[in-house]
């Protein structure tokens, strides 16, 4: 799949990206000449077997880790060599994040929490920001939390008031690794009808990193890695499907 930079259907994508660690016999190649974007108001969801270089290509794209080959944009803008500092700034401003550990801060309730990646910007959030906090604290069913601290919550309440944190800005995308890996299998469903209901309802661009068939079937298209490449590009499937296909993938491999 060839990208070029004229691609404006594109909430992020790489081109050519190659990302090794070590150096000499001890090299590895976590990732190997990948080209993929993720698209605009799509739930993309991104799968493999351990090694696969699946968490990789996220923190690549989030501009968490960088590339060592190849080039990363997050929308039309080549954010590959930008410095620490810029990279702060378009993580805080333009992505979101929703990990599987919540990372809540825990001396601060659940409106701090929800706010804090615009109190990290230095400002006060803007009346839009505050109309969609209030929309999604009424959505997410914690609007009689809001003086909660994380430690007096649930874990599926935490990571509602991640999905909240990290949908208060309207970031370009949202990255979610592995988010229902600490839930049990009612409330991760919960949370995965979130996402895909904040990508078909608000337009939200999300890229979902996970092993587990069932979560991936709530994604509109499913990618999956193997050996650092992309094996495969398939739309909605059946966790079903999404079984077979892995476990074809094993007894191949």
């Amino acid at each position: 799949m060839q990208i070029t930079t004229s691609d404006l259907g594109l909430a992020a994508r790489v081109q050519h990206l190659t990302k090794t660690y070590g150096s000499g016999e001890s090299t590895v190649r976590a990732l190997d000449d990948i080209s993929v974007g993720v698209r605009r108001g799509q739930f993309t969801a991104i799968m493999g077997p351990s090694g696969s270089g699946k968490s990789t290509l996220m923190h690549i794209m989030a501009g968490l880790d960088t590339p060592t080959e190849g080039r990363v944009w997050v929308g039309d803008d080549d954010i590959t060599d930008l410095a620490d500092t810029e990279l702060t700034l378009l993580r805080r401003r333009r992505i979101g994040f929703v990990f599987q550990a919540f990372n809540l801060v825990p001396t601060l309730d659940v409106a701090g929490n929800i706010a804090l990646p615009i109190a990290l910007d230095g400002r006060a959030p803007t009346a839009l920001e505050r109309a969609r906090i209030d929309l999604l604290v009424d959505s997410l069913g914690l609007a009689d939390r809001l003086t909660h601290r994380p430690h007096q919550l649930s874990g599926g309440q935490q990571q509602r008031v991640a999905i909240a944190r990290a949908l208060a800005t309207a970031p370009d995308l949202l990255f979610a690794d592995e988010p229902t890996g600490n839930l049990d299998s009612r409330t991760g469903r919960e949370v995965l009808q979130l996402l895909a209901t904040a990508s078909r309802e608000q337009g939200q661009s999300i890229a979902m990193v996970t092993h587990d068939p069932i979560a991936a079937s709530y994604a509109d298209r499913v990618l999956f890695l193997g050996d650092g490449r992309i094996v495969a590009d398939k739309p909605r499937q059946t966790p079903e499907q999404i079984s077979a296909y892995m476990l074809a993938a094993e007894v191949a491999a």
